[in-house]
């Protein structure tokens, strides 16, 4: 399996599928490179150059006791992009990965890029602080953290069979191999690991990176999403984004990559081909 070594010594696994322009893929906590293969798949079919890669304490990627915040999954990011000499690169971050996308930008900026798209993603800021009363309470997130040490592969039993794929929604079926997938890959993760990017993505702050943003961006969110709202999420960031792009997916849930994976493939190749 291919990786890519960074500063500190953590090996990095990617999946590098098809060949053309590049569109690098950052996926969701707890996850892994595996919750983008309906992605991967479709834009490496459509003459793209797909990457997916698992962030450090995710899939097949150290874990690694220190750098579980914004910072070094972005320098991580970077050290994929730098050694594999991408360019004229398409940036996709679904959720946790839309933060890392972000600081990449706040901490190396656009000379190899070409686009950026976030997806249900947790930019500009989802803590609710004084200067942030929108967000969303902290007692969520320690409840989340409470959750993770106590049963970790409950709540991700949970997230998936609820909130993350809108199963706890009346209508609405999202497969038992979809969400099987999910708890799979985060029981992947490393504990401490997991449990540290619950602040990464929850409490990192990312309204200075969005100001960086100086090449076309989409945005995709669903307006039912019960994971990253989205008058926190999408909604805020396409405002904050310069001559950014937003799409709204009426009634979807947060993990559309899955639940709207025709729709957002459809979204994004017709991006990426603008």
């Amino acid at each position: 399996m291919p990786y890519v070594t960074t500063s500190d010594g953590a090996q990095i696994h990617y999946k590098d599928w098809g060949q053309g322009r590049p569109v690098v893929l950052s996926h969701g906590w707890p996850l892994s490179a595996d919750s983008w293969e309906a992605q991967q798949l479709f834009l490496a079919s459509n003459g793209f150059r797909a990457i997916a890669h698992d962030r450090r304490g995710h899939g097949r990627s150290t874990q690694t006791w220190l750098g579980n915040e914004m910072n070094t999954y972005a320098d991580d990011l970077a050290t994929l992009v730098d050694t594999l000499d991408l360019r004229d690169a398409t940036l996709i971050g679904f959720s946790t990965g839309g933060g890392e996308v972000a600081r990449y930008v706040g901490r190396h900026g656009t000379a190899r890029l070409a686009q950026l798209v976030l997806v249900s993603a947790v930019p500009p800021f989802m803590l609710k602080t004084d200067d942030n009363p929108g967000g969303v309470p902290v007692e969520v997130f320690d409840a989340i953290r409470a959750g993770s040490i106590a049963d970790r592969s409950q709540l991700y039993r949970d997230l998936a069979d609820g909130p993350f794929f809108g199963g706890n929604r009346p209508g609405a079926s999202p497969s038992q191999g979809t969400r099987d997938a999910f708890w799979l890959q985060g029981l992947q993760s490393g504990h401490r690991n997991a449990y540290e990017c619950i602040a990464a993505f929850s409490a990192t702050d990312f309204r200075a990176d969005l100001d960086a943003f100086d090449v076309p961006t989409l945005v995709i969110h669903g307006d039912d999403d019960q994971v990253v709202p989205f008058e926190v999420g999408g909604k805020a960031s396409a405002a904050r984004i310069k001559n950014a792009s937003l799409k709204v997916y009426p009634g979807a849930p947060h993990g559309i990559t899955d639940t709207h994976k025709e729709q957002l493939n459809a979204d994004l190749l017709e991006f990426l081909n603008s």
